[in-house]
């Protein structure tokens, strides 16, 4: 049985024809990019407008760190695990 057979909490990503765990995964996203990716495949079946007010909120984050000083690490400098 794979962690994706089986949700906790509802059945919002069941119905996708790619959940969003697996995308974010296969394209090595950060935490917010991830997050955007989570909540737009959702706010229609769970959170609703607070989802899209998340949204905002992690892009927010993401144009706040591209304009500093300190962006948010490149790709290439990124640590994510290989499954």
């Amino acid at each position: 049985m794979s962690a994706t057979d089986h949700q906790v909490a509802g059945d919002h990503y069941k119905k996708l024809k790619i959940q969003p765990i697996e995308y974010i995964l296969a394209n090595e996203m950060q935490f917010c990019e991830g997050a955007i990716i989570k909540y737009i495949s959702r706010w229609r079946d769970k959170g609703g407008i607070e989802d899209l007010r998340k949204i905002k909120h992690f892009c927010d984050f993401l144009i706040e760190n591209e304009v500093t000083e300190a962006p948010l690490a490149h790709l290439s400098e990124r640590r994510v695990p290989k499954f």
